[in-house]
């Protein structure tokens, strides 16, 4: 459905973005992930026709975005990072006028308005000026505006940013609910909206791709190996060497414990069952089993991972500014 080839972009002497190239299949989430300033808005602009590339491809549902700009728009549900609203009208008023924009009317566009209305939770700001709302309330009204003409594709630049907890999790559930119905791309710099709606991103830093892939193939790349804490009441040399017989067991490091007994980080390669083999041996051992769990990475720790990865690698740039 989007497919972007090595797409360019340059502001001045700064290279924004640096021969980025993904695709997004129909009905598919994707998760466009980077810190401020890795050069998402940039991408997303270029995808909606707002800015042209300096260099690449892209293509939306098979049309090129600098051949029929207008058929891309049509195709598209944009919500910016700033949302562009008319602050004077009142929340019907706008959405109503941005419907009819879209050319809707008559049935369809009250049918619109109504699904739109319940889904942002606008229900109890409907008749409200928009220059009086919150700023959830009108990041809500910007999400409706790019929903109304129920697009076959929705671009969403920081679709979360201003809403409060509960606010977060009902636009979560909305893009979720969405999955193959529509395919959408949403950016966001803050890497715990990703997991709840998608596990499929991409990585973005300093203007170029860095990963691409579902989040546990992206961890298993970038942190290599898993890890397991075990805590014990044994003596600690007796659990060490008993530790080091396992065949699935990488590395261990003892660490320090409050309490009584022998605390490990143990290390082993993804899809070894060295929890399993951990408990077997405390059982045979008639150790004191106080703890044993996997402790699962994080997606701000595969991001960063990657980052240092890629900045070694010179896969991303240093001491550039990008937009």
């Amino acid at each position: 459905m989007i497919e972007v080839r090595d797409v360019t972009k340059r502001f001045g002497n700064t290279v924004a973005l640096d021969r980025v190239s993904f695709s997004v299949q129909k009905g598919k989430i994707l998760g466009f992930l980077g810190p401020n300033g890795a050069g998402k808005s940039t991408t997303m602009k270029i995808i909606t026709t707002y800015l042209a590339a300096d260099g690449g491809r892209v293509t939306v549902d098979g049309i090129d975005v600098l051949e029929q700009p207008l058929a891309i728009r049509r195709r598209i549900g944009y919500l910016p990072e700033n949302v562009p609203l008319y602050t004077d009208m009142n929340v019907d008023e706008y959405l109503t006028f941005v419907g009819r924009a879209r050319g809707l009317d008559g049935a369809r566009l009250r049918e619109r308005l109504a699904w739109c209305v319940e889904a942002c939770g606008l229900r109890t700001e409907y008749k409200k000026r928009i220059q009086d709302l919150s700023k959830g309330y009108k990041q809500r009204t910007g999400l409706a505006q790019a929903l109304i003409h129920d697009p076959d594709i929705l671009i969403l630049d920081e679709p979360t940013s201003g809403l409060d907890p509960l606010q977060i999790i009902s636009i979560r559930e909305l893009i979720a609910s969405l999955a193959g119905e529509k395919t959408v791309v949403f950016s966001t710099h803050i890497l715990q909206e990703v997991g709840p709606v998608t596990d499929r991103v991409v990585i973005v830093n300093e203007g170029r791709i860095i990963a691409d892939g579902h989040i546990g193939e992206l961890t298993e790349q970038a942190m290599g190996e898993n890890r397991i804490f075990l805590t014990v009441k044994a003596d600690q040399a007796e659990v060490e060497s008993g530790l080091r017989e396992l065949a699935t067991l990488s590395s261990l490091r003892a660490l320090d414990t409050d309490g009584p007994g022998s605390r490990f980080e143990l290390r082993a390669t993804f899809g070894a069952d060295l929890t399993g083999d951990v408990a077997r041996l405390s059982h045979e051992r008639k150790w004191d089993l106080a703890e044993l769990h996997e402790s699962r990475y994080s997606l701000e720790d595969t991001f960063i991972a990657l980052t240092r990865a890629a900045a070694s690698s010179g896969t991303a740039r240093s001491g550039q500014e990008v937009a």
